[in-house]
């Protein structure tokens, strides 16, 4: 095992000098984008607590609930995150020729607390109790329903104070971008674009629960939903974000861009319902195995159903869906897939789209060679990551 390469693979003795260089040169590559992502991840969560007590005396000026309800974003949002799309929206700008790098890392919030609406939302229709380790938002209005109201339906109360937290938080991060340091006509482009990514969303969010009620779905609509879902708002409108205040207008470019943040979003996403099943609750900050109690519909699932054995399938249907998934479910769950060879299969489909992103990335004529370098290197964090 190399000394210098921590998580390498043994080298056999016969590896050539080639084959040597070759992993150094990606785990360095890996390395560095994480690197780039922690340092810009440092300065966003500056901005954000900033951001935060900002909002929160302006709620004092409101209401005791405004208050709380800022405060309970407040913690949803600083409890983890890589900042994965800020750091998209801001590499974008500089890729792009922008050099008001004050003012694209506090536009690039908006983007953030559009992330968080989302989840705040996704989190009530996946019934998911904990999200970085603490609460979700609903969980936590359910659990203060219980201990102040005499009323029984608590879980409706936390539903419904979570819809209302979710959307206060969507209008947090339309505000930020529309006080941003920018034109107004530029400005106007971009809460235009910030509208088209949540758009793109919701359908791919109806079609997600549709096939989960549906329990079975083609690898062609798992795809498209990968595509609306992630692609669409973790990187292609990040991206546009980024160009679009730089006042970029190049048709070709963003052309490129959106076939590089396509394919990195759809690997991304393979990456995440992976680790969604094979991952742990400490990195991943929510339990193991909560797709499959949501009955998600996956690469891995969907491959195990179409070219499993009869023992495999019926591992799959039986397990999938069920609401209290045990340890063993889990053990045999987790045998059902790696057997079938659709863990191996939703591997070599992640990778083969990171590299048609990377070929994306040959015909952009970038302004920054520090945002090429990111935009190539995130790529490949993206399929090595373990979190």
């Amino acid at each position: 095992r190399s000394p210098d390469l921590p998580g390498s693979k043994r080298i056999p003795l016969g590896a050539t000098n080639k084959k040597l260089i070759s992993i150094k040169f990606f785990m360095s590559e890996e390395k560095q984008a994480l690197k780039m992502l922690m340092s810009y991840q440092k300065e966003i969560n500056a901005l954000l607590i900033k951001y935060f007590q900002q909002e929160i005396k302006k709620a004092k000026k409101v209401d005791p609930l405004a208050v709380d309800a800022v405060k309970s974003i407040e913690k949803f949002v600083l409890a983890g995150g890589k900042r994965l799309r800020p750091t998209i929206m801001y590499y974008g700008y500089l890729a792009s020729g922008g050099k008001d790098t004050k003012a694209i890392k506090r536009a690039s919030l908006s983007i953030e607390l559009i992330h968080s609406f989302l989840l705040i939302h996704d989190d009530i229709m996946d019934r998911d109790n904990m999200r970085h380790g603490i609460d979700t938002i609903h969980k936590k209005y359910e659990k203060l329903a219980k201990q102040y109201f005499d009323k029984k339906d608590n879980k409706h109360f936390g539903e419904s104070m979570g819809i209302v937290v979710g959307d206060l938080c969507y209008t947090m991060a339309n505000k930020i971008l529309f006080n941003a340091s920018f034109e107004p006509k530029i400005i106007l482009n971009a809460l235009n674009k910030l509208q088209d990514i949540v758009y793109e969303v919701i359908p791919g969010q109806m079609m997600d629960l549709k096939l989960g009620f549906k329990g079975s779905a083609t690898e062609k609509e798992i795809l498209k939903v990968q595509e609306a879902k992630t692609a669409y708002y973790t990187f292609e409108g990040p991206i546009h974000l980024g160009c679009i205040l730089a006042e970029n207008k190049n048709v070709i470019i963003l052309k490129s861009f959106t076939r590089y943040a396509l394919a990195i979003g759809k690997a991304f996403q393979i990456k995440d319902d992976i680790l969604g099943i094979f991952g742990n609750e400490k990195t991943l900050g929510k339990p193991v195995g909560s797709d499959i109690i949501e009955g998600k519909q996956t690469l891995l699932v969907n491959y195990t159903i179409k070219k499993g054995t009869s023992q495999q399938k019926k591992i799959i249907k039986n397990i999938l869906g069920k609401p209290n998934l045990t340890k063993t479910d889990l053990k045999i769950f987790r045998s059902a897939i790696i057997n079938s060879g659709a863990l191996k299969y939703s591997k070599q489909k992640g990778n083969q789209m990171a590299k048609e992103a990377v070929e994306a990335l040959k015909k952009i004529d970038f302004k920054n060679k520090e945002a090429e370098i990111f935009f190539r290197r995130i790529a490949q964090y993206i399929i090595n990551r373990n979190f």
